[in-house]
């Protein structure tokens, strides 16, 4: 069962529920405005700035190039970029591409950018652009029927990797050497799928890349969930089991994230327990190899995406930001001890260029720039 966040089979039901609980966020403020600041917030939480995206669809993955240029995407095929730090976004929509969910997209510059579309059979594609949006190139189009993919990831530009459900015992992985030039198949290389496993749809992050040879594929909706990981640019698979919430087709890891070869963190949960807080996130310190529980998300069920904030600042290196429909938090030390961002939900996804320029992208176009 693919895990198409909210729209499909029995995730259709569970996700609406999630999207209609959450309360409308406050009138937008100001690019300048700070107004979801709190008095109660620690020392150290970021400001939150209401941007303006351009577009009511729901924005679901969200890519900084740097701190200036910044792509997101979403559903009715759309697609935003801001090429000054978000004070301006321009919204588009591919053509031949309208009733298409962009569910992930990856910056290479301003002009350049991947955009994935998830769906059965010929509804899940991969789309390029090389002048800003203005014209897009098809790359890859899903022939399987029952072919579902989820998210992908680039190592360099031109090196990239997509994972989708699985499809006759395989994980229908597919890599690309040259740009997106081609596309090709990899299931081979990874280790047989488990019965029902997939991946969730949600924020773009159920695959990470760090350096340019490391990855990791977080997977659910079967009895484990369990982390994939390479070492080689994808030549070569090992399997890790996790300890989160998982066991069902609902529960499972929905969002992964590096900040070295050897420290990452993970999170997930459970689309039938949506107001039900749980062992959601994990930390690791040897590749993936080993996972241990850490404090799970202050707010009510699935996290759908994190981001480190910047693992390349020693003061920040450990501090995450993370996000559901139902909340959003942030913590210093990886998860041993989360903040609640007050009033800030129905967010999808999060990604930062460095501690000072971040997003968090949701329903309704919603855009907060997260500032450390």
């Amino acid at each position: 069962m693919a895990r198409f966040i909210p729209n499909v089979s029995a995730a259709t039901a569970i996700g609406a529920a999630l999207v209609l609980a959450c309360a409308d966020p406050s009138s937008p403020a100001p690019e300048s405005a700070s107004s979801l600041e709190s008095a109660s917030h620690p020392a150290g939480a970021p400001t939150l700035r209401v941007q303006h995206s351009g577009t009511t669809n729901r924005l679901q993955a969200i890519s900084p190039v740097d701190a200036k240029a910044v792509w997101a995407s979403g559903l009715g095929g759309t697609f935003v970029l801001t090429t000054d730090g978000g004070r301006h976004w321009e919204a588009g929509v591919v053509e031949g591409a309208e009733l298409l969910q962009f569910r992930d997209v990856h910056g290479v510059s301003e002009k350049v950018a991947y955009l994935l579309s998830t769906g059965f059979g010929e509804d899940s594609r991969i789309y390029k652009t090389v002048d800003g949006g203005k014209t897009r190139t098809l790359q890859f189009k899903n022939q399987h029927p029952k072919g579902f993919y989820d998210c992908f990831d680039f190592w360099t530009p031109d090196r990239g990797i997509t994972t989708g459900d699985a499809v006759n015992g395989r994980l229908p992985v597919i890599r690309t050497r040259n740009g997106g030039a081609d596309w090709r198949r990899i299931a081979g290389k990874l280790p047989p799928a488990q019965p029902g496993e997939a991946a969730f749809a949600a924020s773009g992050t159920c695959v990470a890349t760090q350096g340019t040879e490391h990855g990791w594929i977080a997977t659910g909706a079967a009895e484990r969930a369990r982390i994939l990981a390479t070492t080689d640019g994808g030549d070569t698979w090992n399997s890790y089991d996790t300890p989160i919430v998982q066991g069902t087709p609902a529960s499972g890891l929905f969002t992964v994230a590096f900040r070295d070869r050897r420290h990452g963190i993970l999170a997930g949960g459970d689309l039938e327990a949506p107001d039900a807080l749980s062992d959601n996130v994990a930390l690791s310190s040897d590749g993936g190899r080993t996972w241990n529980l850490m404090s799970g998300t202050p707010f009510p069920g699935a996290a759908y995406g994190l981001s480190y904030v910047s693992p390349d600042d020693q003061g920040f290196r450990r501090t995450v930001v993370i996000t559901g429909p139902a909340g959003a938090a942030w913590t210093r030390n990886e998860g041993k001890k989360w903040h609640l961002l007050d009033g800030v939900r129905d967010y999808w996804a999060v990604a930062f260029a460095n501690r000072r320029h971040g997003w968090l992208v949701g329903t309704e176009g919603r855009i907060l720039k997260l500032v450390f």
